[in-house]
């Protein structure tokens, strides 16, 4: 195909990519070279924690045409994810609540995105034919953030997050990796930043020890979520009621008030996740968990890790006698990751200093 023809095809995929939903589009060159020396100093300082597959991969998540021989582009989807009307800093302040990251309160995106992304593949196969490609959305070592910069579909913040003036940093990312030489977009890699640092200075644990820098193993989403450990005892009591998650950066951010609210009805709160206290849930039984949570994010963490991060919240809360009572009710658990953080719980709520 001509150059020209590239170039009318790249303008058809974006329509029909928002046609399918999707709040933005573009395509990368698959050159990442510059993020491999800060993915190997990220890997070298340990900051990955326990997430052993990330230095596994290796350089395949900044060599794209490793992960998929013949890669020559890839077309970066985003898609808007915050609810409309949830209030998270009035749950954030309530420590009778549970805080749930707002990606995480609807259906698991994995899957409605990763459909849409083959739909789109169909598509522009039924116009030139066969063609090698593969779709990604959070399921290969993908460097998906650099990816979506490279596309022109936002500037890497000082959080460590891709966000656009438009929708902040609440999207979700997905990629088509494709063998087609369409033309890629200008990278936009200037970012609106400027001398801000609130998502740094608000970070609970201190998990953003510098502008673009960020130590996983402090911080609030990979402790609740990836870690599947006990949680460091010195970082429980700045966990709060966070128990799936955190966005205090995204939530502190000034290009906040520009987010669009997500037009997908499947992202809005299930199970009342978005206001519910934390005893309801944590009396919920293992086949509740399992029930209630089918098609969501959470399912993934376990009913284990899910009492592991509601007995830290509860010890963090208000002595309350439903509290006592609920985290009573499992301190012979079977599991002794969750008997342990069951203990701290009570001996916080139980001494005077608070802990």
């Amino acid at each position: 195909m001509t150059a020209d023809s590239m170039q009318a095809l790249a303008g058809r995929i974006r329509s029909w990519a928002r046609e399918m939903g999707f709040t933005g589009v573009g395509i990368a060159d698959p050159d990442l070279r510059q993020d491999e020396y800060w993915l190997l100093r990220w890997l070298q300082h340990g900051w990955q924690g326990t997430m052993g597959w990330m230095g596994r991969h290796g350089v395949k998540r900044s060599r794209p045409a490793r992960l998929l021989p013949g890669t020559r582009r890839i077309i970066s989807v985003r898609l808007n994810y915050q609810p409309e009307g949830a209030e998270p800093w009035s749950v954030l302040q309530d420590g009778r609540k549970a805080y749930v990251a707002r990606y995480a309160l609807g259906r698991d995106y994995h899957k409605l995105m990763r459909q849409r992304l083959q739909r789109l593949a169909r598509r522009i196969e039924a116009e030139v034919g066969p063609h090698g490609y593969r779709a990604f959305v959070d399921s290969a070592p993908v460097l998906e953030k650099a990816v979506g910069r490279e596309a022109n579909l936002g500037w890497i913040g000082k959080h460590t997050l891709l966000m656009d003036r438009d929708a902040s940093s609440w999207f979700f990312l997905g990629e088509l990796f494709t063998d087609l030489p369409l033309p890629a977009d200008p990278p936009r890699r200037q970012g609106h930043c400027g001398s801000c640092r609130a998502c740094i200075d608000i970070c609970p644990t201190r998990a953003i020890i510098g502008p673009y820098q960020l130590d996983a193993r402090r911080c609030i989403s990979y402790l609740t979520i990836e870690h599947d450990g006990p949680i460091p005892e010195a970082l429980r009591p700045l966990i709060g009621n966070r128990v799936f998650g955190c966005d205090d950066c995204q939530l502190v951010c000034p290009w906040n008030k520009f987010a669009q609210p997500t037009a997908e009805a499947d992202f809005q709160p299930r199970h009342g996740l978005d206001q519910t206290d934390l005893v309801t849930l944590f009396g919920w039984t293992e086949q509740q968990f399992l029930d209630r949570m089918a098609g969501s994010a959470i399912r993934r963490l376990g009913h284990e890790r899910w009492l592991r991060n509601l007995a830290v919240a509860l010890g963090n809360g208000p002595a309350s006698a439903e509290a006592v009572a609920a985290l009573e009710a499992r301190r012979a658990h079977p599991s002794e990751l969750v008997r342990e953080h069951v203990a701290w719980a009570l001996n916080r709520l139980r001494s005077p200093s608070g802990g």
